[in-house]
């Protein structure tokens, strides 16, 4: 066929991505996570063996979940078949699972691989549950969210989950290297790029194998090319990283630098700089949900009772962040951290969390009062558990007499509240509360 007559999708096939083409077919050709599938380690046995159960992959972008699961396919003896959360629906699940059992019942497995599980609702996630359970497919599911927030527990209890991590700088050079020298690469072309430049896409790519294999065919693309081959120079390189390039280390020094300065400029009710540092990280390609997480946490450790209702709105800020990306949801987090910085600030929750915690540890043997401990049975009854409880809410003053500290904790006070915002009003009632407590005992 000439290349008039090839069609659109013809064409296609000749060009694969880089990121494509380097996909490993077998478990010696994976990089990183050594922790999983180095020699003996359990996941490796477990696809070795060909004895997979119903699993979930758990990491951020490009570290190798539907790597693994393509691995798994070409070794597998089941029938595999490789679902999409995003186009699929209940339909298609059931029709997917009854052709499932019908293998089941001739004696043949069935692996069904769910790449981005998390998009999926309740209703679609319960259709497979029946079919985990009974055996009738492996279930292998491919995630980027936390699964015990994104997973049903029902679910989630039906598998292994198997924690990737995000690929070292190591791991992305040898990835880089290999790339520059396989056949599958651009081992047939001379390509002249210098180690630096090897290892800036590496530090560049903070984990991401499919990002850094995208940057190093972007920067070849673009070279100049001679009769020697191909040379990649630094400001091609820098064009193809573009504004975001390196301006700090996600995981060093300035970045930890970089998020203490907006914690501390929201703790000290400066606005200004609080925007300013957060358009340093977002520039810089931080990611939006880190610095949302760091806002959710000021909103409580720094703020906490004065205004409760910086909580929920840091929560609400992550969510857009979840939904929108970035450059959308700056807006968002810009709006969070103004409104922070502004807020009355109070640390009282996690003073008393912490004063907490230290008489906790060091007596984690106390016994629960019997007077607030619950009686379901006879004997705990019997026992005296739960005598002479009173319910606060039958009596006139919403308070009742009982202690519900250890006797050994019995004076302890953890929640000391400040005067600031809303906590003001918290300060009194408690102020009462301790009086009228006091009243009785005498």
């Amino acid at each position: 066929m000439s290349m008039e007559q090839m069609s659109l999708f013809d064409m296609q096939e000749v060009y694969r991505p880089l990121a494509s083409r380097m996909r490993p077919e077998d478990l010696d050709g994976f990089v990183g996570q050594e922790h999983l599938l180095g020699e003996g380690k359990i996941l490796r046995q477990l696809i070795e063996q060909d004895r997979i159960p119903s699993m979930i992959f758990w990491g951020p972008p490009g570290v190798g979940k539907t790597t693994l699961a393509g691995i798994i396919a070409n070794r597998t003896h089941a029938r595999f078949i490789n679902f999409s959360a995003v186009t699929s629906g209940i339909r298609e699940i059931k029709e997917v699972m009854a052709q499932a059992e019908q293998s089941r019942r001739v004696g043949m497995k069935t692996v069904v691989f769910v790449d981005e599980i998390h998009r999926f609702n309740k209703a679609q996630q319960d259709a497979f549950l029946p079919y985990v359970e009974k055996g009738s497919i492996i279930l292998i599911g491919a995630t980027t969210e936390n699964p015990s927030f994104e997973i049903n527990s029902a679910l989630l209890s039906r598998c292994r989950v198997f924690v990737l991590q995000a690929l070292t700088t190591e791991d992305l050079v040898t990835l880089l290297e290999r790339t520059l020298t396989g056949e599958q690469g651009f081992g047939r072309q001379k390509i002249d790029i210098t180690g630096d430049m090897i290892r800036m896409i590496a530090e560049f790519a903070n984990g991401d194998a499919r990002t850094a294999l995208n940057v190093l065919e972007m920067a070849v693309t673009n070279g100049e090319a001679g009769p020697e081959g191909t040379k990649v120079t630094m400001e091609t390189l820098r064009q193809c990283i573009g504004k975001k390039s390196l301006l700090y280390d996600k995981k060093g020094e300035e970045h930890y630098n970089l998020i203490s300065a907006l914690h501390k400029s929201m703790r000290n009710s400066d606005p200004d700089a609080a925007v300013y540092w957060l358009a340093r990280m977002l520039e810089a390609g931080e990611d939006p949900l880190y610095v949302a997480r760091r806002v959710i946490r000021f909103a409580s450790e720094d703020i906490g009772m004065a205004d409760s209702q910086a909580l929920p709105l840091a929560v609400a800020a992550y969510q857009a962040c979840h939904f929108l990306g970035m450059p959308e949801c700056n807006v968002h987090l810009a709006h969070a951290v103004i409104y922070m910085s502004m807020a009355p600030k109070s640390n009282s929750a996690y003073v008393a969390y912490e004063d907490a915690k230290s008489d906790a540890q060091g007596m984690l043997a106390e016994p629960v009062p019997l007077v607030i401990r619950n009686a379901p049975t006879k004997l705990m009854a019997e026992l005296n558990y739960g005598a002479g409880y009173q319910y606060a809410h039958d009596t006139e003053e919403k308070v009742a007499r009982m202690r519900c500290l250890p006797d050994s904790l019995a004076d302890r006070e953890y929640y000391h509240p400040t005067c600031e915002g809303a906590e003001e009003a918290v300060k009194d009632k408690l102020e009462r509360i301790k009086a009228w407590k006091k009243q009785q005992k005498r």
